[in-house]
């Protein structure tokens, strides 16, 4: 299952060779929500894996971005303790535009209207 989030990038860390075949990086990005007229901030760090760990080089700290990810538990056991381990891989970086109204943005699908009444099923069952 894939997930997305809006924020300001804030962190970029170097890459690190885990393994002779298994690299890794992370980043960090700020996501401020307004939560009873209280501005809330949360920090989520991301790992990105092999191929996508120069992701982030195409942003700078300070940029707005969409980060889209996937949510990965492992479970570890090590002399007979049990631990879980949760990683926010990231898969994908986008640069966000302020100020552009999302009706107006061309990088999302326009949205589609249908007259009241006619009824679109195109359900297979």
């Amino acid at each position: 299952m894939s997930f997305e989030i809006t924020g300001k990038l804030v962190a970029k860390y170097d890459t690190v060779q885990r393994t002779e075949t298994f690299k890794t990086r992370e980043f960090v990005i700020e996501k401020t929500e307004d939560i009873g007229g209280r501005t809330i901030s949360n920090y989520v760090k991301f790992q990105s894996v092999q191929d996508r760990t120069s992701m982030p080089d195409r942003f700078n700290v300070g940029d707005e971005v969409k980060v889209s990810f996937n949510i990965k538990g492992t479970k570890w056991v090590k002399d007979g303790r049990e631990n879980y381990i949760t990683n926010l891989d990231a898969w994908r970086m986008e640069h966000v535009k302020l100020g552009q109204d999302a009706g107006n943005n061309s990088s999302q699908p326009a949205s589609v209207d249908f007259p009241p009444g006619d009824v679109v099923d195109d359900l297979p069952f």
